[in-house]
Order: structure tokens, then sequence, then C-alpha cells
């Protein structure tokens, strides 16, 4: 078990812990000692956290300090399963300060470890200004340009970018049709810059890639054919490389970097789930800023209507 007096803790918050690491082992059964020290070690470092902000008594946590907790896990880059396994211990630690302390369960609208979705890695918007820069000097250039553009300003997945056909791009009212997850079709439309480099890239460059293959599709290779997934993630990885950009670059990340910029440029959820085609808003709320009462009542207005 977790040697809890040897913890830089209060004396208070001690006790609770001592008393809640007996409660696992008398009340709730918790015969393995290994369970037992890491629900107990989960609980140690949520109420050391609570003690750096201040709060020297558990029983005060609030929901907002829970929140904060789940934002600080986030922003440190802990793993899902670790943070989903934190939130059973904290679900559990709160359950037990109710029924013993006769503390309200602050914890209760958590409804699953499920809850936690650990928020996408995005770029900035100087490091997509910086990847969107691209020197134009070949036909290549001139595609690979249209392709990030396009896929920046819509918000497309890779799949739905590289599995493009020309009937599929309107330029003359300025809308990309994509079919995405389930086949289902939705209707994007095209940012200003990309309108620009997309008209360029049909009109003059992608004729110049054509070989003997006939296809359809609207962004090809040096051989004639589609891009393929694969072909798209190393384009994007040798631009990032050439732009210094040191994240470690994926095609999705433009896509979630596209989503954010637009929430925190005013955009409605309910305008960004339907560009990004998720069919529950709960999908797009991975989005918005947990410390946010704003966006946290957009949330929440959504879901009522849903």
């Amino acid at each position: 078990m977790l040697k809890i007096n040897n913890l830089e803790l209060s004396n208070y918050n001690k006790k609770i812990l001592e008393d809640y690491q007996m409660y696992l082992i008398t009340v709730k059964h918790m015969n393995e000692e290994s369970s037992t020290y890491s629900y107990t070690e989960d609980i140690y470092k949520y109420i050391e956290y609570m003690e750096s902000k201040g709060l020297k008594d558990v029983t005060k946590i609030k929901e907002d300090d829970l929140i904060h907790y789940l934002k600080y896990l986030d922003d440190n880059n802990y793993e899902v399963s670790s943070v989903a396994r934190k939130i059973v211990s904290i679900k559990s630690f709160h359950s037990f300060l109710e029924e013993s302390y006769h503390i309200p369960d602050i914890s209760l609208k958590i409804n699953s470890p499920k809850f936690y979705r650990k928020l996408p890695d995005i770029l900035s918007i100087e490091e997509v200004d910086s990847l969107l820069d691209i020197k134009i000097e070949n036909t290549f250039d001139y595609r690979n340009k249209a392709m990030l553009e396009l896929m920046y300003s819509s918000g497309l997945r890779v799949s739905e970018l590289v599995g493009l056909e020309l009937k599929d791009i309107d330029l003359d009212n300025r809308f990309v049709r994509c079919i995405g997850k389930g086949k289902k079709e939705r209707i994007v439309p095209i940012g200003d810059y990309a309108l620009d480099y997309l008209k360029k890239y049909i009109e003059e460059y992608r004729p110049l890639l054509k070989k003997k293959y006939y296809t359809e599709k609207l962004f090809l290779n040096n051989h004639g054919r589609e891009i393929t997934r694969q072909g798209f993630f190393l384009i994007i990885k040798k631009i990032a490389k050439e732009k210094k950009i040191e994240k470690n670059i994926t095609p999705h990340m433009l896509r979630h970097s596209f989503a954010t910029h637009l929430l925190n440029n005013g955009a409605d959820l309910r305008t960004i789930q339907e560009m990004l085609g998720h069919s529950n808003i709960s999908t797009t709320q991975i989005y918005t800023n947990l410390t946010s009462d704003i966006l946290k009542e957009n949330y929440k207005l959504y879901e009522r209507r849903d």
C-alpha cells in the first residue's frame, strides 16, 4: 500500500487519503494490493495538484477545480488510457467523500472515462501560414499548394482530399463536394486562396501531370495516377521539415487546426460540425476550451437540442 505518512500533503488531506485507502480495502473489497496502490496513487496526485493551487482541504474541491485538473493532464500530454484510469479513481474518491463525509459528489457529470477525449495536436496560425507559404517553382509546387490550401480552408480528411474528382469541385459556386465516413456526402465552401490555386492547378498544371492513364481524380502524382494518402503524408512531412516546423505533423493536424482556428475566431459549433461532417455535436466538442465559459455554454446549448 501507499505509505501516506511520507507524502508531502496537509495533515487533514493525509487523514482523508488514509481513510480512502482503508475504504478501498474494507468496503470495496479491493484485494489486489496493486489495484489499491494505483487508486490511492491517482488520488494522491489529484490532491497534490489541488494543494499546489492553494486547496488544502479536498472536501472543498469544486467542479471547476476538477475540470482544470483534467485540462492540466491534457496540457501535460498524459495518455488517454492513463487519464481514463485517473477518472475512474477520481469518481471512486468523490463517491467515497459523499458516503463518508457527506460531501456532494462533483464527479457525477463525468459519465464515464469516455467523457475525456484527448485534445488533438494542432498547428498555430503562424505555423499554418509557414506551411502554406510554398515557394512556387514547378508543377508539383502548384499541386501541393492547391492541396494544402484546400485541406486547411475546408477541413477535409486526407482520405476525402485524395478521393476528390474533377466533378467534385465547383469553382463558380466556390464549393467542394466530398464523401466522408459512412459514405455521407457534404458540401463545403472553398476559401479564397484555395479557390485561386485550385483554378490555376486545374486549368494549367493538372494537364501537365496527365500521362497515359485515364483518371478523373483531382490530384495526380508524377506518374499521372491519383495521389495516395501515403503520398500526401510524405509531401506534408517534407514541407514541414523545410519550414522547420518541429511538431510531428500529420495531415489530420490541418483538419484539427482548421476547426480550432474557426472556434477561436467566433464560429459556432453547429457550423463547424456540419463542415467537418461529424454526425454528433459531442465529437466537435473536443475543440472547445474546457476553461471557456462561453464555449461550454455553446456546447451545452447544442447538446440539449440533439
